[in-house]
């Protein structure tokens, strides 16, 4: 039996791991540098101050920057490129699914309140999620399981009766170690990392309806009585 549902918010429910990495990207070419996604992989569901990228390209270049002119222009970017992305695909078809069956919906993001409070106001979901937990919440964000363990207490359902969405390494690491049945789903930023730890993996939650999500679930729970159900690519 599923009762929950536990949502990334960054690249998971809008794509904002691409515009943060273009527009730091971008910065890094101003000065005739690199920033390679094996570098920028490890900060992906963590908390922001996970990686420095200012300090980071300070030593390739070998001295200080202009820190702040550097952030204020980058920010500008960024806000300017999440603001074209659209609601991931298979998001709101599995909102309204969830609502319907009765199942709960819940956030758990390594980001701010404000962040995600705001981004999830302005495109009308907020109203949607019976708990929201972020970066303040908890004295460790993921790839630790707090935030995930911290929903589930206040919305008093056991690990066993909810499943997690992420779209990162860090995330579906803080899932298993909660215990939950987690479900890969990348965006164009982390579709090249390695998603291992999830339980089940889709390209796209548009390709992976509510129905056959529970069905694999179940399927997984009673496999799991005798033995840890492998890896493997949803079909569709």
């Amino acid at each position: 039996m599923v009762r929950l549902f536990i949502f990334d918010f960054d690249g998971l429910i809008i794509d904002t791991e691409t515009p943060d990495l273009i527009s730091w990207q971008e910065i890094f070419q101003e000065y005739g540098q690199e920033l390679p996604l094996a570098i920028w992989a490890d900060c992906i569901g963590a908390r922001a101050d996970a990686f420095d990228p200012h300090a980071y390209l300070e030593r390739l270049l070998g001295h200080a920057l202009d820190r702040e002119t550097i952030r204020q222009r980058r920010r500008a970017r960024f806000y300017a490129l999440v603001d074209e992305q659209p609601l991931r695909p298979g998001i709101l078809e599995y909102i309204h699914e969830a609502k319907r069956r009765g199942i709960l919906l819940s956030v758990a993001s390594s980001a701010d309140r404000k962040w995600v409070g705001g981004h999830l106001t302005k495109r009308g979901l907020i109203e949607h999620f019976a708990c929201i937990k972020t970066a303040e919440d908890v004295s460790q964000a993921k790839p630790a399981p707090d935030l995930f363990l911290a929903v589930l207490r206040e919305l008093s359902i056991p690990a066993d009766e909810a499943i997690v969405f992420e779209d990162s390494p860090n995330g579906l690491r803080a899932a298993k170690a909660a215990g939950i049945f987690s479900v890969a789903v990348p965006n164009p930023t982390t579709v090249s990392l390695s998603l291992h730890d999830a339980d089940l993996y889709t390209p796209s939650l548009a390709d992976l309806p509510v129905e056959k999500l529970l069905e694999q679930f179940a399927q997984r729970k009673a496999h799991r009585k005798t033995t840890t159900a492998p890896f493997s690519e949803s079909c569709t």
